[in-house]
Order: structure tokens, then C-alpha cells, then sequence
């Protein structure tokens, strides 16, 4: 596990922006608040402040995340932060620090979330996914791996 982890609970401040590189490989960004609330000892009155983050992703789960997600949904994102230096056109430098996202999902604290799986692509197979969505079939019984778990091939749903 890399040294610089961090799991951020909020809400999705702008729909996710997907695009693509030059070699066509999808990308996703958006914004996340997350809001941090405590009772002031001294006024005993309820205090809050939110902090803002950039979060991108890569992949499979930038498509997955803007087909998705939209700007108010709450999430969990569990990523690496990761700082991009560039040039503005007047020649002025600027940095940011991004979260890039390893895994994302629904918060189910206060919301519920049906989930489908994609059928898996080969390696092969990159690019733009079709979009379509496809519930995988219950595995038949004579299927299951012995002991009742999953195969080291499989995945867990």
C-alpha cells in the first residue's frame, strides 16, 4: 500500500467531466466536498468547515463513474494524493494537489445503491467500453469452487 493513502467521505460538487488522452485512454474528474462539523467547547454552538479536492480517475472506472455518478451524490473515495505542476500561457507556475482515485463507491449512510457489474474486457481489448451494462449471471452450482469460496480467478460478486 503506497505511503500517501487517504479515504475521503463527501459530496460530488460537479457532474465527473470524462475525457480522453491522445491515446485514447478515459479520464474522469470531479469535485468532492467534504464537510467537517464540531460543537465549539466555549459557545457551545455547532461550528462547521468544508474542504475541496479535485479527484481523478483512470480507466474502466472513469467511464463507470460518469455514467454513474452526478453532483450531489455522496461517495467514498480511496485514492493517493498526487501533486501536477504546469505553465501558465503567461509563463506563471502552478501546482495543485489531486486525489487519484483507486476505488470509488456510494455512501450507504444515508442512501441506498443497486449495483450491476460490467462484463470484464480482456487486456486486449481497451478503449471505450460499449456502455452497456449487464448483470452477471448467478454462478451455477456446478460452478462453485470447492470450500464454498471464490477461485483466485474470480472476483467476489
Amino acid at each position: 500500500m503506497p505511503d500517501n493513502s487517504v479515504t475521503l467521505v463527501g459530496n460530488i460538487t460537479r457532474d465527473p467531466e470524462l475525457r480522453f488522452t491522445n491515446t485514447g485512454q478515459p479520464t474522469a474528474s470531479f469535485g468532492l466536498a467534504v464537510n467537517r462539523r464540531w460543537q465549539n467547547r466555549q459557545t457551545q454552538e455547532w461550528e462547521e468547515a468544508t474542504s475541496f479536492f479535485d479527484v481523478v480517475c483512470w480507466r474502466e472506472m472513469a467511464e463507470n463513474v460518469s455514467e454513474t455518478l452526478t453532483r450531489g451524490a455522496r461517495v467514498v473515495v480511496a485514492g493517493r494524493l498526487e501533486q501536477r505542476s504546469w505553465e501558465t500561457p503567461d509563463g506563471d507556475r502552478r501546482s495543485k494537489v489531486e486525489v487519484i482515485a483507486d476505488e470509488i463507491g456510494p455512501s450507504l449512510r444515508w442512501a441506498t445503491a443497486q449495483v450491476t457489474k460490467n462484463e470484464r474486457r480482456a487486456p486486449s481489448e481497451g478503449g471505450r467500453s460499449s456502455g452497456g451494462r449487464q448483470q452477471a449471471a448467478p454462478p451455477r452450482s456446478d460452478e462453485q469452487p470447492s470450500g464454498g469460496g471464490y477461485g483466485h480467478d474470480e472476483e467476489p460478486f
